[in-house]
């Protein structure tokens, strides 16, 4: 399923209820919650134990602080992961995590899920290792027009989508009025220059957590 719902409309609750509802139906199953930065991932942690309930003791936030050692402990122990989706699939191709245990993942900014972007990598691992899981896709901007969210709804195997825009009555009531205006900022060839470079000197390190 893929929800589109404007920024501060409640992605975060959903996001926990289902995690919870999985938790609650599947006993030996794994839930797991991508975001692709950490404040994302500290900030579904808290709903998911203040808004939901669900036991610290059964998750667990995997980063690269984590010890190999320790992250196959936690895979095999806890129920509950948070993650990046670059640390999930890195734990799934070096066999920390048993892909096929997995039966929901819930992914934040799921419209980054193009080309050979993490969230791409990490369905098909999963999807390969044979798991029967449920994935819900978060985003505010699903795309900019219908190739582009097409092409998300392939890669991530959706099959239900749900929209409400600012102007849905469901929505409406609960948004402030505000006037937007798009500006179109031309990147010069220069920043896009340094963008390649930093990439090559990042991506190393990345691949190490």
């Amino acid at each position: 399923t893929l929800v589109s719902l404007p920024t501060g409309l409640g992605k975060t609750l959903i996001a926990a209820v289902v995690m919870y509802n999985y938790y609650r139906w599947f006993p030996s199953g794994k839930i797991v919650f991508c975001a692709p930065t950490r404040p994302l991932v500290t900030q579904q942690i808290e709903a998911c134990h203040n808004i939901m309930g669900i036991p610290a003791a059964d998750t667990a936030e995997i980063s690269g602080k984590n010890a190999p050692a320790s992250r196959v402990a936690l895979w095999k122990n806890r129920r509950v992961f948070f993650c990046t989706p670059q640390t999930l699939a890195k734990d799934i191709k070096e066999q920390r995590c048993n892909a096929k245990s997995i039966v929901c993942v819930v992914m934040d900014e799921a419209h980054r899920a193009t080309g050979n972007h993490a969230n791409v990598v990490l369905v098909n691992l999963i999807d390969e290792a044979g798991a029967k899981f449920r994935l819900v896709g978060l985003s505010a901007t699903p795309g900019s027009g219908i190739k582009e969210i097409q092409n998300v709804v392939t890669t991530l195997r959706i099959s239900q989508i749900e929209v409400r825009t600012e102007d849905d009555p469901v929505v409406k009531q609960y948004i402030h009025n505000r006037e937007e205006e798009n500006i179109i900022v031309k990147q010069p060839d220069a920043i896009k220059i340094l963008d390649s470079k930093f990439s090559e000197l990042v991506v190393p390190i990345l691949e190490r957590l």
